[in-house]
């Protein structure tokens, strides 16, 4: 029999706990739902952030997840579009919702690690998924452009996303922004593309300063050197075009800046079997 067999998850986590995050765009959860469990099975990681389930709560595939080892789960979904959820190993304490721009589109949820991980300081973790923002990076004649201008406004003002200096918090998902410069495959060739504007690029980096927020994805792969964690649909040798651009992101509050230690892109995901057209980012916290 195992050793950890009949053991709460309080009694057997280690004197630090190593808490590995998973954010990824999945797609619509239930189209993929045999590509999660192929990553889920090889990965294990504690937790999984999806974004784009595409699945209203009622529909989500509990059993399956169940089966895996995921019992804990927080979502916010509906019918055919946008959705996010998180499913874990891991108990926690709370389940928070936040709606944004006024609107019920189902694009963030929050989870509290507390007491029932066993941990003495509280660890948040927000999952978000920002809108695409159409085809023209105009807002006065695209309302999808000017709500995600105003989504990300709201992300620099909200005081729930300012941590603390000694919150424990952790921020993920498909911002749908890639800020830097070598974060798409042409800076120059992308500067009028939805995800790469000026615009785009400067409201994202406020939130990101608003809130003291650490970039992990870049503390392990510095620029000048490229990072994706996207390939288009429309092209037909996406890993012979490698026309990518870092949608995803992990950042994690100045308390825990210090504490990741570990960071892992499955860019190979991507090749799958009617794969999303992003892929896995896999973070490791010491809590």
């Amino acid at each position: 029999m195992p050793a950890f067999a009949g053991m709460t998850w309080k009694e057997r986590r280690p004197a630090i706990m190593q808490l590995t995050v998973t954010t990824w765009n999945i797609n619509s959860v239930r189209l993929r739902i045999n590509l999660v469990a192929k990553f889920l099975k090889a990965e294990r990681p504690d937790v999984l952030c999806l974004q784009e389930t595409k699945c209203p709560d009622d529909k989500f595939p509990f059993k399956r997840f169940k089966r895996l080892g995921y019992t804990h789960v927080a979502l916010n979904g509906q019918k055919g579009y946008h959705g996010v959820a998180v499913v874990s190993r891991v108990p926690f304490d709370r389940i928070d919702v936040r709606n944004f721009c006024d609107k019920v589109d189902c694009r963030h949820v929050a989870v509290t690690f507390g007491e029932k991980a066993g941990l003495r300081e509280r660890t948040t973790l927000h999952n978000f998924y920002v809108p695409a923002g159409g085809d023209e990076p105009d807002p006065e004649i695209n309302v999808k452009f000017a709500h995600k201008l105003a989504f990300l406004d709201e992300l620099r003002e909200r005081p729930e996303l300012r941590p603390g200096a000694k919150d424990r918090a952790i921020l993920v998902g498909d911002l749908n922004v890639a800020p830097l410069e070598h974060d798409v495959w042409s800076h120059k060739q992308m500067l009028r593309v939805v995800s790469h504007t000026p615009v785009e690029c400067e409201k994202l980096t406020a939130a990101q300063t608003a809130g003291s927020w650490f970039d992990v994805m870049r503390r392990f792969v510095p620029e000048p050197a490229k990072l994706y964690t996207w390939w288009s649909y429309r092209a037909a040798d996406w890993a012979a075009a490698d026309r990518g651009r870092r949608l995803d992101h992990i950042w994690v509050s100045p308390e825990l800046a210090d504490r990741v230690s570990a960071l892992k892109i499955r860019r190979e995901a991507r090749g799958w079997e009617r794969p999303s057209d992003h892929v896995p980012v896999t973070a490791r916290v010491e809590l």
